[in-house]
């Protein structure tokens, strides 16, 4: 898989545009709260406008783009996040445009841990969309980039203790491998939204060349004309 991103990030418009857009999304609680809407009303915007960005992203041709849903509650199966979340991967399953736009979509995170119809859903898609490999669509779901990288050294700490290899052969790219983005090229571009101007640790162990736009729009009135502003940020810098 690796070889065929890094093949598509050679296209020939790569020079300017970003091989990897990592975006945060926020402020869809405090868009329900400022439009006097219900947080159903809110996510069922939100997750409209997260369809969108895989229109966006095939009309831009980026190869690899990750979604950061930066709302913790997901572990109440009842809860109106969890059920939109549900409904929303259960209807990108089978979706047409990404059938024929061949998007592959993954999830990165304890996502496993989420309540059983979430993980259901999850590997619904998962499963659906493995062997498509034009695109590449990556959900943060039970997300935490500090948590990413305490994981990675549990993985090596492990291939130590069993004699596998010695601590002094420990370096970046090992850890890399053990991340949970070990497949994917580091983002090259992350979007923040919302009114809180802080990364929330996205990619963390990534994002260390990453171009950061803080876009300050609330995710539900995101445009296809803030998705632009911010390639035209990525390639003005």
């Amino acid at each position: 898989m690796l070889d065929k991103i890094l093949k598509l990030s050679k296209s020939k418009d790569s020079k300017i545009k970003p091989k990897h857009i990592a975006i945060s999304i926020g402020g869809i609680i405090k868009w329900a709260e400022k439009e006097k809407k219900t947080l159903n009303e809110a996510l069922n915007i939100a997750f409209k406008n997260i369809y969108q960005l895989f229109v966006y992203q095939v009309e831009s041709n980026i190869p690899i783009m990750t979604i950061y849903l930066n709302i913790n509650r997901l572990t109440n199966s009842d809860s109106e996040l969890s059920q939109s979340l549900v409904k929303f991967l259960n209807d990108i399953r089978n979706d047409d445009f990404i059938q024929k736009s061949k998007v592959k979509i993954s999830v990165l995170g304890k996502w496993y841990d989420l309540p059983g119809e979430l993980v259901e859903s999850i590997r619904g898609v998962i499963d659906e969309t493995k062997d498509y490999d034009s695109f590449f669509f990556n959900f943060c779901l039970n997300y935490d980039g500090q948590e990413e990288i305490v994981d990675a050294c549990k993985l090596i700490a492990r291939r130590v203790q069993a004699n596998k290899i010695s601590p002094v052969d420990i370096n970046k790219g090992m850890i890399k491998e053990n991340v949970y983005s070990s497949y994917y090229l580091p983002p090259d571009l992350i979007i923040i939204t919302g009114n809180k101007f802080v990364t929330g640790g996205i990619l963390l162990w990534d994002s260390v060349n990453a171009k950061i736009n803080f876009v300050n729009v609330l995710w539900p009135n995101f445009k296809k004309e803030d998705f632009n502003k911010s390639l035209t940020f990525f390639e003005d810098r």
